[in-house]
């Protein structure tokens, strides 16, 4: 393995970072203009936030707009996804991505909706879109500036980009 090299302004990663930070998603329902549907669930953000259960689930209701706050999360890193959460955070926009499922509730008149229920967050587009291709919904938001450093951090520690190598052509006209 390369020896890793720091600016000098840079502080050297600790060794001990954590795999895990517990978050909480926010997520959005508005009302929609459409005949066919009657409201519009988006995410619109996660928060780094501990010691709040996966039961704890906060409704906040101004008018039309209902948040509900998803606690109990964890976002998990992974060696093998390294290279992922490099092209996230060197991208124009980095994010973190929310994987929900949608689930049958029952709203305030008795009527059946489909509300999806966050049950996963990740860093890594890769992981994202492989749970995109089935029946889950993916959710794309701004990351927080302790998340981004956090992850920062780990990537500096566990992960090299390597510079691409062209491989020569063979002179097909030489004949060998």
């Amino acid at each position: 393995m390369a020896q890793k090299t720091y600016p000098q302004d840079y502080q050297k990663p600790s060794q001990n970072l954590p795999q895990c930070f517990p978050v909480s998603v926010i997520m959005e329902s508005r009302p929609s203009k459409s005949q066919w549907i009657d409201e519009i669930w988006n995410g619109i953000g996660v928060v780094a936030q501990s010691g709040i259960s996966k039961d704890d689930i906060k409704v906040i209701t101004q008018g039309e707009v209902k948040q509900v706050i998803y606690g109990g999360l964890k976002i998990n890193l992974h060696l093998d996804e390294c290279e992922s959460y490099y092209h996230n955070l060197m991208s124009p926009k980095p994010g973190c991505f929310i994987v929900a499922r949608e689930e049958d509730e029952e709203d305030e008149e008795g009527e059946e909706t489909d509300i999806p229920i966050p049950f996963m967050v990740t860093m890594s587009f890769d992981e994202a879109h492989a749970y995109l291709e089935g029946d889950d919904i993916v959710y794309a938001v701004d990351i927080s500036p302790e998340l981004y450093r956090w992850v920062e951090s780990y990537i500096l520690e566990n992960y090299s980009a390597e510079k691409r190598k062209k491989r020569k052509r063979k002179d097909w006209k030489k004949g060998e």
